[in-house]
């Protein structure tokens, strides 16, 4: 087994965990009373990074690791799990608002509005970059970024209510 395919096997265990984590967290969201705020453009969002996993798996899986980038993306890591661990049964991947509930300010929301999406940003780049693909990860960054300012967008309207405006 080549280090590429350990590397992408542990990203795509990771991104299914986080899927069964997501929903089962947005499950009990939901049955305390919280709803969920612009859906449309979630299927965009997995598309998004469905396609990126795959095509990483096509097209790296063979490739060596650059060490430089594979240190900056398991940094990412530690924040990843940062960010879970601060948000923990309110972190999904949908916009899941439960009314009455004060805003997370503690971990790295102390510094950073949207330290999910920073570590997102980092890993949709940073990835590729490993595996020695600087047009992929251009091209799914520029597509990341267009989700994500809808995604952004629609939270902070989300979220105007929780932070008293």
């Amino acid at each position: 087994m080549t280090p590429a395919i350990l590397l992408l096997a542990f990203v795509t265990i990771e991104r299914l965990g986080e899927l069964w984590l997501a929903k089962r967290n947005t499950s009990a969201l939901l049955a305390r009373g919280a709803h969920e705020v612009s859906p449309g453009h979630y299927p965009v969002i997995v598309l998004l990074h469905a396609s990126w996993l795959v095509g990483l798996w096509v097209f790296g899986s063979t490739k060596p690791l650059d060490p430089a980038w594979l240190t900056i993306f398991l940094a990412l890591q530690g924040m990843r799990f940062w960010v879970l661990a601060t948000l923990g049964p309110r972190w999904t991947t949908r916009i899941v608002v439960l009314p009455g509930a004060s805003l997370v300010t503690t971990g790295p929301y102390r510094f950073l509005s949207h330290p999910n999406y920073l570590v997102v940003v980092g890993e949709i780049a940073i990835l590729p970059l490993c595996l020695g693909f600087p047009w992929y990860a251009l091209a799914f960054s520029v597509a990341n970024a267009l989700i994500l300012t809808v995604r952004i967008r629609a939270e902070n309207e989300a979220l105007r209510g929780l932070r008293g405006e």
